[in-house]
């Protein structure tokens, strides 16, 4: 009995500390983890830059951004399913919140589009790109997105685009709320973070 209690003992006080190790390196563990996890590519001119929807607060800007350097004349909009206030009129729907952001931003009218039909998830925008790439004969288009979100973004996209002849880069836009370097300090990265594993998980095996 005291040979066994003693074996426990030393393995019990040998977990304590691997895991005071670990709280103590957490900052550089946790931020590999981001690194390894986002997915971000040199960007090369392309078709069209595609802003995916769910984030007016940072993608339309970065689209604004990559069209004035020059790196597409043409910037893509998913026509997400508009909210119950914005189908009664009382708020813009998400289309038209970008496409204004845009327009503010410099872009011209004439360089934006909305795809024509209703998208709800990744998978219906992925679609979306997918025709209507095929109907404006785009080889090549970047798609801003949030950082933690490139990853699903390309393996989607890649399965999807497979064979098409069309080639994506991601472009990974940082958000307000937390960067790569602190994320797990901050409550909304930690949601995001934990939710992108698991929808990224839940896409591989439906898709």
């Amino acid at each position: 009995m005291t040979k066994w209690f003693k074996r426990l003992a030393l393995a019990l006080l040998a977990l304590c500390v691997l895991g005071a190790l670990a709280y103590l390196i957490r900052a550089p563990l946790l931020r590999g983890a981001a690194g390894a996890w986002i997915v971000s590519q040199p960007l090369t001119r392309a078709d069209a830059i595609v802003v995916l929807g769910g984030g007016p607060d940072t993608r339309p800007f970065e689209a604004a951004r990559l069209f004035h350097s020059g790196l597409a004349p043409k910037i893509l909009l998913m026509n997400a399913r508009p909210s119950a206030a914005a189908q009664l009129g009382l708020v813009p729907s998400e289309a038209d919140l970008s496409r204004n952001l845009l327009l503010k931003k410099g872009v011209p009218a004439w360089a934006i589009s909305v795809t024509t039909v209703v998208v709800t998830n990744s998978y219906d925008e992925a679609i979306a790109l997918r025709n209507w790439a095929k109907a404006n004969h785009a080889g090549k288009v970047i798609i801003d997105t949030d950082v933690f979100h490139t990853r699903r973004v390309r393996w989607l996209y890649g399965k999807e685009l497979k064979g098409t002849g069309i080639q994506v880069e991601i472009d990974a836009v940082p958000v307000m709320d937390y960067t790569p370097d602190d994320w797990w300090r901050h409550e909304q990265g930690i949601i995001v973070f934990q939710n992108e594993i698991l929808k990224y998980a839940y896409y591989r095996l439906k898709y």
